[in-house]
């Protein structure tokens, strides 16, 4: 099995682009978090653009994509807009460009309900149901008590309404994006019904966040489904996924940089993440609650910016490992689940 190879050392600066393949431009926006980017494309459609995936929307995005507009993408308009996933960073602009533009949006029709009901759940607190999760899974207290009284991240705030009508794609569709014929082939885990195009024409694969190098999207369960697996679906994903991949297929990915070698990816991302479920079981030979696994999962120290994400990841490996009946819970006197081994 080949090595993982980057053909491309420095990304995009804001707001220009690089052209990666015939008719593809790869963009890359800022975000205000560790992970302080992501990736976008632009897909020459003819007589316009298609654009995949957008960013956050903020008065910053605004201005950079009038100059993407403006400058970067030449004479033509963009026409159609299509979102990988529901998360604010990849369908954040996305609405703005349905309005400005009058671009068709392309999305599966899990993706496009779920930014639609999010556009609508505004909090200046977090609900009970939240904070009683938060207390299932023994958030730290310290970081319990600032959140009983911070307002929530409320996806409205960087995600631009979005009007009525989308065009829906689904598992063995195909879709004409210029000189191209792409498969839409479906994954979960990082985000319910997850878009990836591959291209029959060529070896180019768009990736979004299923796939990504160097590091795992995150598998996270949330107070909406507090019972969920989202790592059986993308561990399912990427056996299906692992099956079909090729030496010289070159990934497009929702972040970091593109590359190939996605045979020698799959195997690693698949491989880690069933290594962190066997030292979660070993962690678990002591009872624990999802607070207490992130050493074994992680393999390092987590500090504040990171705690949400890790615990709600603890979570979904916990839920996982209970599903199959390799570990077993009971609630505490403080109404958290304490895990331990079967």
């Amino acid at each position: 099995m080949k090595n993982i190879n980057f053909p491309y050392e420095t990304p995009p600066a804001e707001g220009e682009a690089i052209d990666v393949a015939p008719g593809i431009k790869w963009l890359r926006l800022p975000l205000p978090m560790k992970l302080d980017h992501v990736n976008v494309y632009a897909l020459d459609d003819g007589d316009g653009w298609c654009i995949v995936d957008t960013g956050f929307y903020s008065k910053r995005m605004v201005s950079t994509w009038e100059k993407i507009v403006g400058e970067t993408l030449g004479d033509k308009p963009i026409t159609r807009v299509l979102i990988t996933h529901h998360h604010p960073d990849h369908v954040g602009m996305a609405g703005w460009l349905q309005t400005h533009h009058q671009a068709e949006l392309i999305s599966t029709r899990t993706s496009w309900l779920f930014a639609r009901m999010l556009l609508l759940d505004a909090q200046d607190t977090p609900p009970p149901e939240t904070i009683a999760f938060y207390e299932s899974a023994d958030m730290e207290p310290r970081l319990l008590e600032e959140r009983r009284t911070q307002k929530p991240f409320n996806y409205a705030d960087i995600v631009y309404p979005m009007p009525l009508g989308f065009r829906r794609i689904q598992e063995g569709d195909t879709l004409k994006i210029g000189e191209r014929t792409f498969d839409v082939r479906i994954g979960n885990g990082h985000a319910p019904e997850h878009a990836t195009l591959w291209s029959r024409d060529d070896n180019i694969v768009i990736a979004g966040d299923q796939i990504l190098p160097g590091i795992s999207p995150n598998l996270g369960v949330y107070a909406t489904e507090p019972e969920a697996d989202p790592v059986q679906g993308w561990l399912d994903a990427c056996e299906t996924f692992a099956k079909i991949a090729r030496e010289d297929h070159f990934v497009l990915p929702g972040h970091k940089l593109p590359f190939t070698g996605l045979p020698a990816r799959m195997r690693q991302l698949i491989d880690n993440h069933h290594h962190a479920l066997d030292r979660l079981i070993k962690h678990l030979e002591t009872p624990a609650t999802a607070s207490q696994c992130f050493l074994p999962l992680f393999k390092r120290k987590i500090g504040d910016g990171e705690y949400g994400l890790a615990l709600v990841e603890s979570i979904a490996h916990l839920n996982h490992l209970h599903q199959q009946g390799k570990i077993t819970r009971t609630r505490n006197t403080a109404g958290a689940w304490v895990y331990q081994a079967a």
